[in-house]
């Protein structure tokens, strides 16, 4: 506990220092934060949050996987995790057809680093999962049904 407060005071002290020094302005973080596809997030179906994110169409591909479980107990807390053997792979973003607002993550994936992603998303009832991939500008899809229970019953 005090290792954290310590570390915790450590990087606030650090981070004064640099915006006294004028190393970093307090807009430059929330600038970023800006910087968000909002037009995707509100998108409602698959096919309008795969436009918002620049595709056209998406083609399903065994070489994208979804690690989640078939039923969830809790659907405040889904774990779902996202991998390709894809080439190339430049994006990822996980669509939960039934949520308000179906697009749940994006992640761009910076170039040699490994496709995988994982998150927790929250869903409102039994839904399909899809996941979306870029790679080498083409979309790819892999969809798996979640079902959600209420109180843990599991049916």
């Amino acid at each position: 506990m005090k290792q954290n407060r310590r570390d915790a005071l450590r990087i606030a002290s650090i981070m004064g220092l640099a915006v006294a020094a004028g190393l970093i302005k307090p807009g430059d973080a929330w600038a970023q934060a800006q910087d968000w596809n909002k037009t995707a997030f509100d998108a409602k179906t698959l096919g309008d949050t795969l436009k918002a994110l620049g595709g056209s169409n998406a083609s399903m591909s065994a070489a994208v996987q979804i690690d989640a479980p078939d039923i969830a107990e809790n659907g405040a807390v889904v774990p779902v995790a996202v991998s390709s053997t894809l080439a190339n792979v430049q994006q990822i973003a996980i669509v939960v057809e039934k949520n308000p607002s179906a697009l749940s993550a994006a992640f761009t994936i910076p170039a040699g680093t490994e496709p995988y992603v994982a998150t927790r998303v929250k869903m409102a009832q039994t839904s399909n999962v899809h996941a979306l991939v870029k790679a080498d500008g083409k979309w790819f899809l892999a969809t798996k049904e979640i079902k959600v229970t209420l109180g843990g019953c599991g049916g």
